[in-house]
């Protein structure tokens, strides 16, 4: 099942030859936003990794987690049925 909480992103070109993706988030019929918290879980001082079987569900499996794994970037039900583990980047909900 794939979550949406993108309507779409760019890439922009900035200053100096950097480049930027703007992002822009989906909204429900009652403006709204999907995304109710956004929680960084992983910093690059203190890296959080889990393996999949102690992956615990985010909010009684209404929100996902967001890992990065040997097999790219996964939310924790992709990684489930893949069974790998990984870091884990943030959780949304």
């Amino acid at each position: 099942e794939k979550k949406e909480y993108i309507e779409s992103f760019k890439v922009v070109d900035g200053e100096n030859n950097k480049k930027t993706v703007q992002v822009t988030l989906k909204y429900d019929e009652r403006d709204n936003s999907v995304i109710n918290e956004l929680t960084r879980v992983s910093t690059p001082g203190r890296r959080v990794y889990s393996k999949i079987k102690d992956l615990q569900r985010t909010f009684d499996g209404l929100g996902i987690s967001i890992l990065s794994t040997s097999k790219g970037v996964l939310s924790d039900n992709e990684a489930r049925t893949e069974k790998v583990g990984g870091e884990i980047l943030c959780k949304v909900f």
